[in-house]
């Protein structure tokens, strides 16, 4: 008990001084460090609620571009302007009820909450009839409903307003929502990881059938780990849409899923720490390697600007590090405050033995 609630001080001191470092940045900072810094964080939420479903309870799941996609619309409809929906659906009129509100500034999280809601119903609707599949079955199937979410976005124009889709979103994805969901989906995930729902998750990947045997309830524990990365998935798409502005059906393809894909690999499978380290370090190297995609003159040999290059580079690391290290850059590897207090330990012993050694020696 004590050592519980040694745990929650730290966590709450280390989430205030999250939060100081935040409004240091928000203040002091220029516009394209505090965007990269958002778009890791929103990576964040969307990366450590997939390695729930492909890490931690196994499941290859290829669909969270589609739960992405559910929570970003709900959200850019509730918060886009009346006057802005006025002026975006020209070929056809926005459907009711849509068309007569719009959410203020102040219920942004109630917007983007109900994005989370919108991914976990969608989370739900699928992987009831997909859990009854597994291994490549259960990929395809959950492709398939993101590729159905892809052609719904570009044919429901009363609703999405088809390929064109909607611009002007205002922009209250702030440091402060950003790195807020990302606390709260890392914490969440977290504690579902380390109780007894997360160690039926990871029985169930490491043998189902031994697992369903000692009791686990397979189907009610997959679809607790589904509806959960659904709902954080939803959250992010509609945190995205709100940070870059605008939404199009060519933002959730498939592309989005293969992002999140080289992030939890590259962090390693089943590692929340991973996924958290991995997902901020994606946003900054997809910015630091635009200079891939522009063109290059060799003295007088001229290479064009190739785009979609920064996707090769991040393809070739992740082809590397399948090759030569399997279980990723963290493994399974968690950072939690007993082995940051352990590392301090030995370090304090560490010196202790010096001055010691020393004084023997003087």
């Amino acid at each position: 008990m004590e050592r519980r609630r040694l745990h929650l001080v730290l966590t709450l001191a280390l989430i205030a001084v999250l939060f100081l470092a935040l409004w240091w940045a928000d203040t002091h900072l220029g516009e394209f460090p505090l965007r990269v810094a958002r778009t890791g964080a929103i990576y964040v939420v969307a990366a450590v609620a997939y390695n729930l479903v492909n890490g931690i309870t196994g499941q290859f799941s290829l669909g969270p571009n589609g739960f992405m996609a559910l929570g970003g619309y709900t959200t850019a409809l509730l918060i886009l302007p009346l006057q802005q929906k006025q002026f975006v659906w020209f070929l056809e009129p926005l459907m009711w009820p849509f068309n007569s509100f719009s959410f203020p500034g102040y219920l942004f999280g109630l917007a983007v909450l109900l994005g989370g809601v919108m991914g976990a119903l969608g989370a739900l609707l699928v992987g009831i009839p997909s859990f009854r599949l597994r291994g490549d079955y259960l990929a395809i199937a959950t492709f398939g409903f993101g590729e159905i979410i892809f052609v719904l976005a570009n044919n429901l124009i009363p609703l999405t307003n088809g390929p064109l889709g909607m611009k002007g979103i205002p922009e209250y994805a702030n440091v402060y929502w950003c790195f807020g969901a990302a606390v709260v989906a890392t914490l969440v995930v977290s504690n579902i990881a380390n109780s007894s729902y997360g160690r039926a998750m990871k029985a169930i990947r490491d043998d189902e059938i031994a697992a369903e045997a000692m009791g686990v309830n397979v189907f009610r524990t997959k679809m607790l780990a589904f509806v959960t990365s659904g709902f954080f998935g939803g959250v992010a798409g509609g945190l995205l849409v709100s940070l870059i502005t605008t939404i199009s059906p060519t933002l959730f393809t498939f592309g989005m899923t293969f992002n999140l894909l080289i992030i939890i690999v590259l962090g390693g499978l089943g590692s929340i720490t991973g996924s958290v380290i991995t997902g901020f370090g994606f946003a900054l190297m997809s910015e630091l390697l635009r200079v891939v995609e522009a063109p290059i003159n060799i003295g007088p040999i001229h290479i064009p600007g190739v785009p979609g290059m920064r996707m090769v580079v991040f393809s070739v690391l992740l082809i590397l590090l399948m090759i030569f290290y399997r279980r990723g850059l963290f493994g399974q590897f968690e950072l939690s405050w007993d082995w940051v207090l352990s590392v301090l330990r030995v370090t304090r012993g560490v010196r202790e033995w010096k001055r010691e050694r020393k004084t023997e020696s003087s």
